[in-house]
C-alpha cells in the first residue's frame, strides 16, 4: 500500500471500509473518523490539516464504496 493523504478521499475510503467493515459510515462521528484516517497504514497526511469538508467528503466516498460492495 502506498502513502496517503488527505487528497485521497477515495483510497482513504476503501481502507476504511476494510478496517471498519462492521460499521456503518453514516453514524460515525468526525472525531472518531479523524482518529481512524489518521491511523490508517501508509497515512502521511498533517493531522491539524483536515477540517469538516474533508471529513465530510471522506465519509461520503466512504458511504459509496459501502453501497458498491454491498451490491457486489
Amino acid at each position: 500500500m502506498g502513502d496517503i493523504d488527505w487528497s485521497d478521499t477515495e483510497e482513504i475510503a476503501f481502507r476504511l471500509c476494510d478496517a471498519h467493515a462492521e460499521v456503518d459510515p453514516i453514524t460515525v462521528r468526525f472525531t472518531d473518523l479523524h482518529a481512524w484516517v489518521v491511523e490508517l497504514e501508509g497515512f502521511v497526511g498533517d493531522p491539524k490539516k483536515s477540517g469538516e469538508k474533508i471529513l465530510e467528503a471522506i465519509q461520503m466516498a466512504w458511504i459509496e464504496e459501502r453501497e458498491e460492495r454491498a451490491d457486489d
